[in-house]
């Protein structure tokens, strides 16, 4: 069976889930005794940084927040009507159907174009590590077999949980498992192939970060990321949420109730996320940094107003075996899509493969370059 796109996005917004759910997790988790674990300790914070309370009142919210996180992919039903009828297609014109699929892929080519034959790969912000043993589980299965993939976290639980899952799943000899954090990280080799899965959002140090994964890339590897490049904080631009607001008078009061923030939305109150922790910190420069530094072998970007009905907030509200919230769906998608089109609005996600090189045949999905995606 494959696998549900919701993994490809794993952390659009916090985590949510119910109680119970968490509950019986934490009780499973204290049964299963993890191996030895060794953490590297966060290097020493710059004096900027200690000077800094502001960063290190963020840097312990963003622990706060993930320590204890054990459900980073939790997204409504609505969200896999959403992608298996619209992103799914997107992706197999690419040669992959399905998140682990695009990683474990252009890891593998990345390889093959350095011609290595034992790879050393990096996940910057690998979170629980899972999609780092389903991707090393099929490297393995397409023939790849003497490689490591180094997982960078900054919160030693979850660092901790993939080394569980990676024991669990016979790969734990693929995974390397480093505490860090990637606002300060400085690779202390090359890698033949970097991957980052929803984490470039997080970070508040981007162009220290990119400057490092370049400088940490051999010459023909690939940089590999899925993630969300709209406005800081997750919040909407002037334009979009004109139209959000538009679209949510079509919700009847019962699905205007925010399940994460346990409030009711009349009126959709656009939310900055980033106000704590890093969660979107620096979101709208993520595209701009990356083009700065990369030539792009791949291009994908989507989404935009639809974000706001079909992510955890209030996607739960939404039932895919309703027609009429298909139809409510089908008609926000063609929205986004019509207007990245017409240039009056830009994608709010990406997934895209990167080099140093300028590729002889770059790929942009829709006709829709990086460049267009920039908002001015």
């Amino acid at each position: 069976m494959k696998k549900p796109l919701s993994q490809f996005l794993g952390d659009l917004a916090r985590t949510y889930a119910p109680t119970w759910m968490r509950t019986f997790a934490r009780k499973l988790r204290k049964r299963i005794k993890p191996p030895p674990y060794v953490a590297y300790e966060i290097p020493p914070a710059s004096e900027q940084q200690r000077a800094d309370p502001a960063y290190v009142a963020r840097l312990e919210a963003e622990r706060r927040t993930f320590d204890n996180d054990e459900f980073v992919h939790q997204l409504p039903q609505i969200f896999h009507y959403w992608s298996n009828k619209y992103l799914r297609p997107m992706f197999e014109a690419y040669g992959f159907s399905h998140p682990d699929d695009f990683f474990q892929l252009y890891l593998r080519k990345s390889a093959e174009r350095i011609g290595t034959e034992a790879p050393k790969f990096l996940s910057i912000g690998a979170g629980n590590c899972d999609t780092e043993v389903r991707v090393a589980l099929l490297m393995k299965a397409a023939g790849l077999k003497n490689f490591t993939i180094e997982c960078l976290e900054l919160s030693p639980p979850m660092l901790a949980r993939g080394r569980v899952d990676a024991a669990e799943n016979g790969v734990l000899a693929h995974l390397i498992f480093t505490q860090a954090d990637f606002n300060r990280w400085q690779p202390s080799h090359l890698y033949d192939g970097v991957m980052a899965n929803q984490s470039l959002h997080h970070v508040l140090s981007l162009e220290h970060l990119f400057d490092a994964v370049k400088a940490g890339l051999r010459s023909k590897a690939f940089f590999i990321t899925s993630d969300i490049i709209g406005r800081n904080g997750h919040m909407r631009w002037p334009q979009a949420l004109t139209t959000v607001q538009q679209f949510w008078q079509e919700l009847p009061k019962s699905h205007r109730y925010n399940l994460q923030l346990r409030r009711q939305e009349n009126q959709f109150q656009d939310w900055d996320c980033s106000t704590e922790g890093f969660e979107g910190i620096r979101a709208q420069d993520v595209l701009p940094e990356l083009i700065k530094r990369f030539e792009f072998e791949l291009f994908i970007p989507f989404g935009n107003v639809i974000d706001v009905f079909i992510d955890r907030s209030f996607g739960h509200h939404l039932d895919p075996s309703k027609s009429s919230d298909r139809e409510f769906i089908d008609r926000l998608h063609a929205f986004d899509e019509q207007a990245f089109a017409n240039k009056t609005l830009t994608p709010t996600h990406l997934v895209a493969v990167m080099a140093l090189e300028k590729p002889a045949n770059a790929k942009y999905s829709r006709g829709l370059q990086p460049k267009d995606c920039v908002r001015n």
